[in-house]
């Protein structure tokens, strides 16, 4: 899998993505610990507040970014993106309202929302070879899950040596490191080279118009659906299931936690080469079918009081069939769309990604509060299966497994001469 950073440009993208994701763990930690320091007891509605913003800036703001950056060379806009990104950092130490933090979360979010999938969108073009392109898919998926496990990490050293302001700067010299790899790249084009004709809103709808006209796009909504339901369930309730129920201490949560994220590397790791030999089709529906059947095997096993092996269990597995879920993702972006609307494509999959996640984060965190956590178990995993279900109607049997088939389109779409 490390073949692919033989290619210059793609080693340097790659390590502007993990400097910069180093950078937002650390930022991550660093405003918990600013809102503890300005809400004290209401630092958890803080934060929430602050998630909520993050997502609606995340399902709004990049189809419209994708509207007018057509016009921007990407890697303008790339290093445009990290420089707001790293001033927002710069600025949060000094902050002393509670507002402030939300306008300048709006700020970083919104900057955030149009380098990824600007940044998603040139790596095709990069690595035209659909072999080297998947192998950087699993890298990315990689750099993910070990930034969930390093930054924490990261951030305890520092905090051993200096107080939690400064983790900003190690978040501002992220982001500044990412601008700088980038620049000294040369890539391809601008932004979504040849697009298509129309005005402002016809471009920012463009990627909408190509979710709903395409069939195995529909069926990766649904998919999103319910990775977000498994993705809900261990990031909210995580906390109330090891601290409360089970009585354990908040080491066990960075346990439970780093469970999740081995399930996910271990296909991470696997996965270019089982793509290499079956399409995405035939990966991606049985891992959508195997995140109900955790929920309810995890729900079973817990019926007669909590179980921390089988929390970790199911945890490992929920992170494995998220892995095999996102890591094809691009691949099936890039044959739903030809090269000029690709950056949609891009655009509207990360809006409408997030836009799952904003419906089952409150979801998963009302029902466990309210009804107790086998309640969201049990609704959380009727959610992913029928989130499964529609996707294999959705997605015809005889997909084809390369790139173009627009012809799958249930609806005429003309946006390009």
């Amino acid at each position: 899998m490390l073949d692919v950073l033989r290619h210059r440009t793609y080693r340097r993208l790659f390590a502007a993505q993990v400097v910069a994701l180093v950078g937002t763990g650390l930022a991550t930690v660093a405003l918990g610990l600013l809102a503890y320091d300005l809400a004290g007891a209401g630092a958890s509605a803080v934060l929430g507040t602050a998630l909520a913003i993050k997502m609606v800036a995340y399902v709004t703001v990049a189809p419209l970014v994708d509207a007018v950056a057509h016009r921007i060379p990407r890697r303008t806009l790339l290093v445009g993106a990290d420089a707001v990104r790293a001033t927002v950092a710069l600025a949060l130490p000094f902050v002393s309202q509670v507002w402030h933090v939300y306008v300048l979360i709006l700020l970083l979010q919104t900057a955030s929302a149009a380098f990824t999938p600007t940044f998603q969108a040139v790596l095709p073009d990069v690595l035209p070879d659909e072999r080297d392109y998947t192998r950087a898919l699993s890298m990315s998926r990689l750099a993910y899950d070990l930034e969930s496990l390093f930054s924490p990490a990261l951030a305890a050293g520092l905090l051993s040596l200096v107080a939690y302001d400064w983790l900003f700067a190690g978040t501002t010299a992220g982001f500044l490191g990412s601008a700088a790899l980038v620049l000294s790249c040369v890539l391809p084009g601008r932004y979504g080279g040849e697009r298509g004709t129309g005005g402002g809103l016809a471009r920012a709808t463009l990627g909408l118009r190509l979710f709903r006209s395409t069939l195995r796009l529909r069926a990766l909504l649904a998919l999103d659906l319910a990775v977000a339901a498994s993705g809900a369930m261990v990031i909210v309730n995580t906390v109330l299931l090891v601290r409360h129920d089970l009585g354990r201490s908040a080491g066990a949560v960075s346990v439970a936690l780093a469970a999740y994220g081995a399930g996910s590397m271990l296909v991470a790791l696997l996965l270019p080469r089982v793509l290499d030999r079956v399409g995405d089709r035939a990966v991606m529906l049985p891992a959508a079918f195997a995140l109900p059947a955790v929920f309810a095997a995890y729900g079973l096993a817990t019926l007669a009081g909590p179980s921390w092996p089988a929390l970790l269990v199911a945890w490992c597995a929920f992170g494995a069939a998220g892995s095999a879920l996102l890591t094809p993702t691009g691949r099936l972006l890039r044959r739903s769309a030809p090269p000029g609307e690709l950056p949609a494509v891009f655009a509207a999959q990360f809006s409408l990604s997030h836009a799952c996640w904003l419906l089952t984060y409150p979801l998963a965190g009302w029902l466990a509060t309210t009804a107790g956590a086998a309640a969201a178990t049990w609704t959380l995993g009727a959610l992913s299966l029928t989130a499964a279900t529609a996707a294999t109607r959705m997605w015809p049997s005889g997909d084809p497994s390369t790139t173009s088939a627009r012809r799958e389109r249930t609806v005429p779409l003309r946006t390009h001469a």
